[in-house]
C-alpha cells in the first residue's frame, strides 16, 4: 500500500494541510486545533503508515531531535558501551544518536564534524582529539550544544564528564606495592590526550611516594594503531625482563595483547607476577585467574553526558560550564 502524503491525508480528514502539518509537528495544542480533529488525523495518519521525512520536517521545525556522537572507535569495548548507554539514554528522552569513529584521525573528525553540520543535529557529544580545537570552537560560536566527554580540551569553554585516571592509575600501582611488588611496568600508548598522560603520571607519582625508583625500562609506549603483531613483539620484549613482578596496561585492547604474550610465553599471573588492566572487557572475566580491571563509571558519565546535553538543548542561553570527574573503581579479582 502507497503511504499517503500530508496532502492525501488533509483531503480524507476534510482539514487544510496547514492542520495536518501542525498536528505532525506537535504544534496542534498551541494552534488551538480541537481534540476531535486531532484524533481523526491521528488515526488516519496511523492507518495509512505516513511516516513524516525527518530532513523536510528539521527544516520547518529547526529540530532534527538527533544527537552527533563522535568517538575514537567503536570496536573498542569501552566506547562501544558508553556510546550503547548514551543512545539508550537519549532515546527515552526523544532524541536518536547518530554516531562515527575518528581513529584518532584530526582529518577525519573535521569531516565527521563538518558532515554532522549538514545533517542538521541538534547537538554534538564529542570524545576528541588535539587537533580540532577550533572546529569544536565553530560549533559553539555558531550556538550548538556541544559536551565532551572521556577527554578534555582545557582550551575550550564547553562542559566535560570524565573519569579520574590519575587517582585509578595511582590505586593500582598503590595496589601491586602493597602486594609487595617492586619492578612494576607500564603498558601504554603514545597518543598525546590528557588520560592517558594521568594514567602515567598515576603511575610515576605512586612510585615515587613509595621510594621507588622510576625506570625508563618499565614504561612501554606502543605506537596507536600499529597491527597487533608488532605490539605482541614489543610486549614480549618487555617481559624478557625477568625481574618484572607486576604491569599495569593502560587500554584494555593492549591488556588483550598482553594476556596473548603471557599465553605464548608461558607465563603464569599468580604470587610471582600480576596485571591490572584499565577499562573492563569480558575477556578478563572469563580468563583464569581472573584480571582486575580499573572499571571507569561508563552508566554514570552517560547519565551526566546526556542530562548536561538535554539542559543545553532546553535552554536558549548557554549554561555555565561544568567539569564532572567521576572515580573509577578498581575491582580485584582473584
Amino acid at each position: 500500500m502507497k503511504s499517503l502524503s500530508i496532502k492525501d491525508i488533509a483531503v480524507k480528514a476534510n482539514v487544510s494541510i496547514t492542520t495536518v502539518s501542525f498536528i505532525i509537528n506537535g504544534k496542534a495544542k498551541e494552534k488551538s486545533i480541537s481534540e476531535a480533529v486531532i484524533e481523526k488525523v491521528e488515526k488516519i495518519i496511523e492507518e495509512s503508515g505516513y511516516k513524516p521525512n525527518q530532513i523536510a520536517r528539521s527544516l520547518r521545525t529547526g529540530n532534527s531531535n538527533i544527537i552527533g556522537l563522535i568517538i575514537e572507535d567503536i570496536s573498542n569495548s569501552f566506547f562501544s558501551r558508553i556510546a550503547r548507554l548514551i543512545e539508550d539514554k537519549a532515546y527515552k528522552r526523544g532524541y536518536k544518536i547518530i554516531y562515527s569513529s575518528t581513529e584518532n584521525s584530526i582529518d577525519k573528525a573535521k569531516e565527521l564534524i563538518n558532515m554532522f553540520k549538514s545533517r542538521k543535529v541538534d547537538a554534538y557529544i564529542i570524545s576528541p582529539i588535539k587537533g580540532i580545537e577550533e572546529d569544536i570552537q565553530m560549533l559553539l560560536d555558531d550556538g550548538n550544544p556541544v559536551i565532551l566527554f572521556d577527554r578534555n580540551l582545557p582550551e575550550i569553554n564547553t562542559s566535560y564528564v570524565g573519569a579520574d585516571h590519575f587517582n585509578a592509575s595511582y590505586q593500582s600501582i598503590q595496589h601491586f606495592i602493597d602486594q609487595g611488588k617492586k619492578n612494576i611496568a607500564l603498558v601504554t600508548t603514545d597518543i598525546n590526550v590528557e588520560q592517558i598522560i594521568e594514567r602515567y603520571d598515576g603511575y610515576k607519582k605512586a612510585l615515587e611516594d613509595n621510594g621507588i625508583k622510576y625506570d625508563d625500562n618499565l614504561v612501554l609506549k606502543i605506537h596507536f594503531n600499529q597491527e597487533e603483531g608488532e605490539t605482541i613483539a614489543q610486549i614480549e620484549e618487555l617481559l624478557e625482563n625477568k625481574k618484572i613482578d607486576a604491569v599495569l596496561f593502560a587500554t584494555n585492547y593492549l591488556a588483550i595483547s598482553g594476556l596473548k604474550v603471557l599465553k605464548k610465553i608461558k607465563k603464569k599471573i599468580g604470587d610471582d607476577f600480576a596485571i591490572i588492566a584499565y577499562d573492563d572487557h569480558e575477556a578478563f572475566e572469563l580468563h583464569t585467574p581472573g584480571i582486575s580491571t580499573v572499571q571507569q563509571p561508563l552508566e554514570e558519565i552517560a547519565e551526566n553526558v546526556i542530562r548536561l546535553i538535554l539542559k543545553q538543548l532546553s535552554t536558549k542561553t548557554k549554561p555555565e560550564s561544568q567539569e564532572i570527574i567521576i572515580p573509577a573503581k578498581l575491582i580485584i579479582r582473584d
